[in-house]
């Protein structure tokens, strides 16, 4: 089944954009997922196709009208489409891995993009949008961050990266940031892979490698990190550390 993408947005011309080239390209011409875009200009108001208005209230900028967005969302989708209706902005919800790997496993994702102020509140309880955020900055508009979202998501759609175990060691995939990672040549200005990666002792690998992502998460990250017991928020506890399996040659890189 084709993992199937819709976007709605002004600039339907960045789409797939970097998204047709490398692993994500190879899966977009092997049909794996599909990437179709819908021009909300299309549903605009009069002879101008006029799409938003000032805010209610006053104050700067504009807004994309409710029901000019609404009329695109109901072409793009019929009522019974499974897939999600997501709304990329900086008022949503954090993106997370996990959030990543529901969307990957369904139909694919009906991804409307903002401009200007932002969108009319209204079409988005009407149409019960997600509302998505990458974090906490803001762009100019929501198609770069249409962009990541899909490209986090087609990478973990089957045979994408290669294999099945490609991504399971990376970064929030159990609540803690990645290991670092090596390659050769052995020494580079002076800095020496570390001798345990070097070893051939498997279970000494994946110890330092869970004790540097540990080490790595409390730094960097220390609200993934719950308590002293080393566990992750979310991860369960287990007696045996994960296999240090990782595949990052098959990255899309």
């Amino acid at each position: 089944m084709t993992w199937k993408a819709t976007i709605l947005t002004l600039y339907p011309e960045m789409f797939p954009g970097p998204l047709s080239i490398s692993l994500a390209g190879k899966a977009l011409e092997a049909g794996t997922w599909a990437c179709e875009t819908v021009q909300i200009r299309d549903f605009g108001i009069g002879r101008h196709r006029t799409v938003d208005d000032t805010p209610a209230g006053g104050g700067p900028g504009m807004v994309l009208r409710a029901d000019v967005l609404g009329a695109a969302i109901d072409a793009a989708c019929l009522p019974d489409d499974p897939r999600p209706r997501l709304v990329m902005t900086p008022r949503g919800r954090p993106l997370t891995q996990a959030r990543v790997r529901e969307l990957s496993a369904g139909a694919g994702a009906v991804i409307v993009c903002g401009r200007f102020e932002g969108i009319d509140e209204r079409v988005i309880a009407a149409r019960r949008l997600e509302e998505v955020s990458l974090g906490d900055f803001v762009l100019s508009g929501g198609e770069v961050a249409a962009l990541a979202l899909l490209d986090a998501c087609v990478r973990l759609l089957p045979g994408v990266m290669g294999a099945d175990v490609s991504g399971h060691d990376e970064s929030f995939e159990r609540g803690l940031l990645e290991y670092p990672q090596y390659t050769r040549p052995q020494v580079f200005e002076g800095r020496e892979i570390p001798a345990v990666l070097t070893s051939g002792d498997h279970g000494a690998v994946d110890r330092w490698r869970r004790e540097r992502a540990l080490a790595d998460t409390r730094e960097r990250r220390p609200d993934l990190v719950c308590g002293d017991n080393g566990k992750a928020h979310g991860e369960p506890a287990r007696d045996s550390h994960a296999r240090g399996i990782d595949k990052r040659a098959r990255r899309d890189v």
